[in-house]
């Protein structure tokens, strides 16, 4: 196997390890200055370009001067997402936050309403929801910090 190979399966199982062991927080949402640097990191992990098909997403409060909002899943405990769908295709994780089981998703859309802060986004060209699997790719680019891979019982960081 060649030596590109390997460094690929061993990012994929990092991937896998860091989805099911840790979750992505919003350490300092004070430093964001609005790049969308995580959200194309985001795309990109799906494969292209743009921004279609993040997870996480950044907006302004108003203004340069007002900050900005992080908006991704939070991993609730008690996720409403995964209580309102009729068909459990939102798997939850122990850690909090869920998973989608995308064959069992019929595309209703309930989940997507449910969630309190939005962070259940939809794929229009699967209609399906796109909800963040906590995997920290995107917190690899964010030049200030804001956004973090932390170990569960680490996470005491502002929301």
């Amino acid at each position: 196997m060649s030596g590109l190979m390997n460094s690929f399966l061993v990012f994929l199982l990092k991937l896998s390890y860091n989805a099911f062991m840790a979750l992505l927080r919003v350490i300092d949402p004070e430093r964001c200055v609005g790049c969308q640097l995580c959200m194309f990191a985001c795309h990109r992990h799906f494969g292209g370009g743009g921004l279609g098909k993040a997870t996480i997403f950044v907006r302004s409060r108003g203004g340069v001067s007002r900050g900005f909002a992080i908006i991704v899943c939070r991993a609730c405990k008690e996720p409403p997402c995964a209580a309102v769908c009729p068909t459990d295709a939102l798997k939850i994780r122990k850690e909090g936050g869920v998973i989608l089981q995308s064959h069992k998703c019929i595309g209703c859309g309930n989940c997507k309403d449910a969630c309190t802060i939005g962070a259940v986004f939809w794929n229009d060209d699967a209609n399906k929801p796109a909800i963040c699997t906590h995997c920290g790719y995107c917190a690899q680019y964010c030049p200030h910090g804001v956004i973090a891979l932390v170990k569960k019982e680490k996470s005491n960081v502002k929301s």
